[in-house]
């Protein structure tokens, strides 16, 4: 699955995330059904529903946009990858990026800090979100890889893929 290919096929049924994306994470592309949570700062919502199972799934967050406080560590990466969620796009920031480089899990976030974020547990989830100029919704589509990140009303592809960078040496 290449998001370009995509684009070509189907530019009339998707949508362009416009964001400056930075990728972590051994899977460098994948795409599946969206899941939301709307956080800012605090990622204890976050990290209860990525211990759900994912199915396949890609959990979608807005974070705001921040970048003073990171939603993930390599710790809620762990749990991406074990509850078996496609991957994450987060509109926010990581930490423990090294660590989360050499994971198999795949990761598309604003940036890094080394702050972590609250745990009140404040913010909302399996709601429609919007940033980058687009409306990610339960149930619709999202499409990842290293040209950028696409969102679609309905699946394009016969079944959800990942793709994982050669294992380094």
């Amino acid at each position: 699955m290449k998001t370009a290919d995509l684009v070509d096929e189907h530019d009339d049924r998707v949508r362009l995330c416009d964001l400056p994306w930075r990728r972590f994470g051994r899977v460098r592309s994948f795409w599946g059904p969206i899941a939301t949570v709307r956080c800012f700062e605090d990622n204890a919502l976050l990290k209860r529903t990525l211990q759900e199972r994912g199915d396949g799934r890609v959990m979608v967050v807005d974070g705001g946009g921040s970048v003073r406080r990171a939603l993930i560590g390599d710790q809620i990466a762990a749990i991406l990858a074990a509850s078996g969620w496609a991957g994450i796009v987060l509109n926010g920031a990581i930490r423990d990026c090294a660590e989360i480089d050499a994971m198999s899990v795949g990761v598309f976030c604003l940036g890094t800090t080394p702050k972590k974020s609250a745990k009140d547990g404040g913010g909302h989830r399996d709601v429609p979100i919007e940033f980058g100029g687009v409306e990610f919704r339960p149930g619709g589509y999202v499409y990842c890889d290293a040209d950028g990140v696409l969102v679609s009303a309905e699946r394009l592809l016969a079944r959800p893929e990942a793709t994982a960078a050669p294992h380094p040496g």
